[in-house]
C-alpha cells in the first residue's frame, strides 16, 4: 500500500503561484497513475489534473488548463502540481491520489491527507 503525504499549499493572491508536492511511501509511485484533486467548501470533490505511469500523458479539468501544470520525478518518488494565475475560484483543499488502473479520472485508490490553497482576491 502506498502513503501519500501533500505539501505546498497556502494563502496567495489571486494571479500568484504555488507548487504542490505529493511524496510517496511505501511503494514506488511508477506504479500507479496520479492525480490532483480539490473539495471547495460545501462542494463535491473534483478532478483537476491526472498523469500518466511514465508522464507522457496528462489530462486536465477545463477549468485550469493553460494554468496549472501536472509533473512527475519517479525517481524521487513526488508528484508536483504546478499552478499558476491563481483564482479565488481555486481555494479548495487539494488532494493527490494514486491509481493502480490505466484511467486518468476514475478508481483512484490511495488518498493524501490534503493541504489547503487559499486565494484572496
Amino acid at each position: 500500500q502506498v502513503q501519500l503525504v501533500e505539501s505546498g499549499g497556502g494563502l496567495v493572491q489571486a494571479g500568484g503561484s504555488l507548487r504542490l508536492s505529493c511524496a510517496g511511501s511505501g511503494r514506488r509511485l511508477s506504479r500507479y497513475v496520479m492525480g490532483w484533486f480539490r473539495q471547495a467548501p460545501g462542494k463535491e470533490r473534483e478532478f483537476v489534473a491526472g498523469i500518466s505511469w511514465s508522464g507522457g500523458s496528462t489530462d486536465y479539468v477545463d477549468s485550469v488548463k493553460g494554468r496549472f501544470t501536472i509533473s512527475r520525478d519517479n525517481a524521487n518518488n513526488t508528484v508536483y502540481l504546478q499552478m499558476n494565475s491563481l483564482k479565488p475560484e481555486d481555494t479548495a483543499v487539494y488532494y493527490c491520489a494514486a491509481n493502480p488502473t490505466g484511467l486518468m479520472r476514475n478508481n483512484y485508490a490511495y488518498w493524501g491527507q490534503g493541504t489547503q490553497v487559499t486565494v484572496s482576491p
